[in-house]
């Protein structure tokens, strides 16, 4: 079991000379808990770049939580290329340091949780806004039972000049609302920094994203993976740094949004377009035969072309979030949707090629018939527009199917393969 002498130093002298006030620090273990124990039960976990000033203060409230709860523990700082002192600092206080040359949030958190070795991982930030000392809410959580554990500043209390209020007030509400309602998610702070997870929960999840929409993309797949999220309070302090935040207000609450929206095909693609594509079948059937009037309202041509449009509006998007959710499988192909399993199993390029073919080849003969009819018979074409819209509307509707068929059928392969890999790698464990 880990002990830790520490010599808490005062904070401003720390803010004033980070590197010449490092506190005394010495650890030791027992020789029969360490080899009863194989890995540290807790793993923290702090992203940093140039965090100098307040690295010290963070890796000193770890070490004392670890002490006052009598657990064995780690602290892994991933580095993104910090040019100051910051990782002098970890390194003699005992951390081990993960360098990530990749730049970004993500990916400084991806690499240092990559080489964990606990049970638990709990991250949050080097510069001391989160209270380190608060492990034990995160630790009491999991321990009953949660796989994924978020902060939420909101019900804790966010200390006076903790939170510009541009991201108190709109940035934070806005995102956690926009997510909340795409994903149905009970989370009220999509973006706390401090949070905590199993070893497993974190293969589950499998983010991605290298910038600090790594947040969001976090709690999205873990939704996707079925884990159990639970939401516990924490506090806000201002931080204690002395350079500009990394965190750029428009630039990464677009990527936030960007990424929340993309990840959301069936609100975004599938439930659009099929409303679309049932009110331009609809439009299209009422007007097959020629102008209609109801209730003293004329419906003619240019209502044709609009239910024209819907209707291939509404198909395109169809296909494209059939599209999106198989690519999202393939980034996240442990925890799949019931229709990416039933595409896997149905040959849908089959299905897409042989019924586009089919209405494609209707289309263009019905066309062509209608071409023949117009030449022989040197009569208006007036009376046939309605029949050449939905005509041409039933061939391009082919094309497209059959297209995406293809497209489709490519991203299946490449999830297949990634699921075999998978299946086989967890066989040969």
């Amino acid at each position: 079991m880990h002990t830790a002498n520490l010599h808490r130093p005062d904070h401003s002298s720390i803010l004033s000379e980070p590197f010449k006030y490092i506190p005394e620090l010495t650890i030791s273990a027992s020789k029969d808990i360490a080899s009863s124990v194989p890995r540290p039960f807790i793993s923290a976990i702090i992203p940093c770049l140039n965090e100098e000033m307040t690295l010290a203060i963070c890796i000193n409230k770890i070490m004392a939580a670890f002490n006052r709860r009598g657990i064995q523990g780690e602290v892994i700082v991933g580095d993104n290329g910090s040019t100051d002192k910051s990782v002098e600092i970890a390194k003699s206080l005992g951390a081990r340091v993960i360098h990530q040359p990749v730049k970004g949030y993500g990916a400084a958190i991806s690499a240092a949780a990559g080489a964990a070795k606990g049970k638990y991982l709990i991250m949050a930030d080097a510069d001391d806004s989160y209270d380190w000392s608060q492990i034990d809410i995160f630790v009491d959580a999991l321990e009953s039972g949660a796989d994924f554990v978020m902060g939420n500043r909101f019900a804790g209390g966010i200390e006076p000049g903790a939170m510009p209020p541009l991201h108190r007030y709109l940035g934070n509400p806005l995102l956690s609302g926009i997510a909340r309602l795409l994903y149905h998610s009970p989370i009220r702070d999509f973006h706390c920094g401090m949070r905590a997870f199993t070893r497993e929960a974190f293969q589950k999840i499998s983010a991605h994203a290298t910038g600090m929409e790594f947040a969001s993309e976090m709690i999205i797949n873990a939704h996707r993976a079925g884990l159990t999220i639970r939401e516990v309070p924490i506090k806000l302090y201002p931080d204690k740094r002395n350079r500009p935040p990394h965190l750029r207000s428009f630039r990464d609450g677009w990527r936030h949004l960007r990424l929340l929206i993309a990840h959301a095909p069936d609100r975004l693609y599938l439930a659009p377009g099929m409303t679309l594509l049932l009110l331009g079948i609809i439009g299209l059937a009422l007007l097959a035969t020629g102008p209609i009037e109801i209730n003293g309202y004329y419906f003619g041509i240019h209502f044709v072309a609009l239910a024209t449009m819907s209707t291939l509006i509404g198909l395109i998007s169809i296909l494209l979030g059939v599209l999106a959710k198989v690519a999202i499988a393939i980034y996240h192909p442990v925890a799949q949707s019931p229709m990416i399993g039933w595409l896997r199993r149905s040959h849908p390029l089959e299905w897409l090629v042989f019924g586009g073919s089919a209405l494609a080849i209707s289309g263009f003969c019905a066309d062509l018939l209608l071409a023949f009819q117009w030449l022989f018979t040197r009569g208006s074409m007036e009376q046939s527009v309605h029949a050449v819209f939905i005509i041409s509307t039933v061939c391009i509707a082919g094309v497209l199917m059959v297209l995406a068929g293809f497209v489709l059928q490519l991203l299946l392969d490449i999830l297949n393969r990634q699921v075999s890999e998978i299946s086989t790698k967890g066989s040969a464990v």
